[in-house]
């Protein structure tokens, strides 16, 4: 049974994060408010757990599950060959709504899908997502939607669709506007935008000139 806790309601708040925590640590599944939409998340190291994760929400691997993170210093042991103007991003819009695709540490024992080498990698605005993250680590975050449905601005429409397959809700209100975080590609020698979301392109060359646009 699914349970459910109200994190604008200081006490509901503490006892929802230990739970969430502690569902995590089992490998469970859990939904957490951030700046853009809804996501369902799991440890981002247990491939069992992530597997439930995209089995919750009817996708394939084909399509990797993000990482979020509570704070820009975890970057140093998830990521490789990561450059200075991708540094440059995360000093300018970290926490908020950037994801950077980069490439992972080889060593590191996750399976998020497909990805190829790479990790798609963000810090959200969000002081629970980031309460959170910061308790237990990475964790593997997609947005809280069966695939094919609208992502979901507010945890009734996430516990809508996803029910009992998630064991703890995390409630933060519901979050006004779903814009999706901008995505950009720092794998090469210049970062590419591979989708425009809350940051534009011209936002995003004031810290990057040479930014390209993926066609």
């Amino acid at each position: 049974m699914a349970r459910r806790y109200d994190c604008n309601e200081a006490t509901d708040r503490v006892t929802g994060l230990r739970e969430a925590a502690s569902a995590v640590r089992r490998g469970e599944l859990v939904v957490l408010p951030t700046d853009t939409v809804y996501g369902i998340g799991a440890d981002a190291f247990s491939s069992e757990a992530v597997g439930d994760l995209l089995s919750a929400k009817g996708s394939g691997r084909g399509m990797p599950t993000p990482v979020l993170i509570g704070s820009p210093n975890t970057l140093h042991g998830l990521v490789t060959d990561f450059s200075e103007q991708a540094w440059e991003l995360v000093d300018a819009f970290w926490p908020g709504a950037l994801t950077l695709v980069a490439k992972h540490q080889p060593s590191l024992q996750w399976d998020l899908g497909d990805s190829r080498g790479t990790v798609a990698i963000r810090m959200p605005l969000h002081p629970v997502a980031i309460e959170l993250l910061t308790e237990v680590g990475p964790m593997a975050v997609t947005s809280a939607n069966l695939t094919g449905h609208p992502a979901p601005q507010d945890c009734d429409a996430a516990q809508g669709m996803l029910g009992d397959s998630v064991s703890v809700y995390l409630d933060g209100g519901p979050i006004p506007g779903i814009v999706p975080s901008s995505i950009v590609d720092v794998t090469g020698k210049v970062p590419v935008l591979l989708r425009e979301g809350a940051l534009s392109p011209e936002e995003l060359r004031k810290v990057v000139p040479d930014l390209e646009v993926a066609s």
